[in-house]
């Protein structure tokens, strides 16, 4: 897959999954998410590998990461996204977001979905809305959170 890449300032975005630093983002979705507490980091390394990943970097350091879960032509999920705490603040995750939805390979999908909590107007920005039909989506959700590792 080709790598896409933008800069601005000091930070650039890029989808290359070997910059990514994996321990990093397991931490943040592991312990500082509300929607992945306590995932282990195989799912996170198998979730990375099965979706478009955008990181944030200042420098060589990681500022924060995206993904997108799509087959590229018809829909997009948009998982995991966060901006590191030192770093918010700066308009990063509204760049991540400008630089995610103009991504060459995500245009012309018919439906894009995600879950929040808390980031409904960032996402507003980009015309993400409530459902308009609710009634004809539906889900299945095994289990609430991830279990804590054992001691």
């Amino acid at each position: 897959m080709h790598i896409y890449e933008t800069i601005k300032g000091d930070f650039i975005i890029s989808t290359d999954k070997t910059k990514l630093d994996v321990v990093l983002i397991h931490r943040y979705l592991c312990t500082e998410s509300y929607w992945a507490k306590n995932i282990p980091m195989p799912i996170v390394e198998k979730s990375i590998e099965g979706s478009l990943c955008f990181g944030i970097y200042h420098k060589d350091k990681q500022a924060g990461f995206a993904r997108v879960i799509t087959d590229h032509a018809t829909f997009a999920y948009l998982a995991d996204v966060f901006v590191v705490e030192k770093y918010r603040g700066r308009g990063l995750s509204k760049w991540l977001m400008e630089v995610i939805m103009n991504h060459p390979g995500l245009q012309g999908l018919r439906r894009w979905l995600l879950a929040t909590k808390d980031a409904h107007g960032l996402y507003a920005q980009f015309g993400f809305t409530p459902l308009d039909k609710p009634e004809r989506i539906m889900g299945l959700k095994p289990f609430e959170e991830y279990p804590q590792p054992n001691s």
